[in-house]
């Protein structure tokens, strides 16, 4: 018997593009956007093969989403994103109108909801999602860098 989609089973593809951030030696977030039980959009950090801050897995997803669905918004769409969103990435999703945000390890500094960034008042928020092995990598990451230097 199949394994029901559930917000876990999601997260693991979001994880999954986390590991591809880690081996392009970005940081290691990951992130799909998923409607009807279909997966649209998939993404991970780019800013430093981009050179661009602002190229973070939620930004990167939010605009494969809407060039998928074809319009700006994402109101029938779950983001599952393996970090809490910043408040530019939660300022991103408030435009989009995106209808659930799922993540997995808790931004203690730069996180929406520390920061108590507003999110449209229509968006369901859900996180520490498979937030162990979301936290495990970012960890990884930081602990070999601190090394190297």
């Amino acid at each position: 018997m199949l394994a029901p989609l559930d917000d876990s089973y999601y997260m693991k593809k979001a994880l999954q593009e986390a590991e591809l951030a880690y081996e392009k030696n970005e940081v290691p977030v990951g992130a799909i956007i998923v409607v009807a039980d279909r997966i649209i959009a998939r993404a991970h950090n780019l800013t430093e093969l981009l050179t661009d801050v602002t190229a973070h897995a939620e930004m990167q997803a939010i605009t494969a989403a809407s060039n998928f669905l074809g319009g700006k918004y994402l109101n029938e769409c779950t983001l599952y994103v393996t970090l809490e969103p910043c408040q530019m990435c939660a300022g991103a999703l408030y435009w989009s109108q995106i209808k659930k945000i799922v993540y997995g390890a808790v931004d203690q500094k730069r996180g929406c909801t520390v920061m108590e960034t507003k999110l449209h008042p229509k968006t369901e928020i859900v996180g520490g999602v498979l937030e162990k092995e979301c936290g495990e990598i970012l960890t990884r990451f930081f602990v070999e860098k601190r090394n190297l230097n």
